[in-house]
């Protein structure tokens, strides 16, 4: 299983919109926006995230509202972004 979540973490995507719904729950034309990626494909990235457990969503209206499921992913996504910034700064990574 976490071969499968970091598999998922691994495409630009949807460690974009994981990374936009650590900051709050948010719907697919806020997300699409955040992402610059077409509407079906974050559709496609989103229903993929969700299948493998790691957003949930709600109805608001007609509205679809996603946001992360676990405070779990939320660590696990900024320590994956603190990593590879430590790594592009030329800082080890932190412990």
């Amino acid at each position: 299983m976490a071969a499968e979540v970091l598999g998922l973490l691994a495409d630009r995507t949807r460690l974009t919109l994981l990374e936009h719904l650590a900051e709050g729950e948010a719907d697919v034309t806020t997300l699409t926006e955040a992402c610059g990626v077409a509407r079906p494909a974050v559709s496609q990235h989103l229903a993929r995230l969700r299948l493998a457990g790691l957003v949930t969503t709600r109805k608001e209206g007609r509205r679809v509202i996603y946001a992360l499921r676990h405070g779990h992913i939320k660590r696990l996504v900024n320590e994956a972004l603190r990593s590879a910034d430590h790594q592009l700064g030329g800082l080890p990574p932190h412990d």
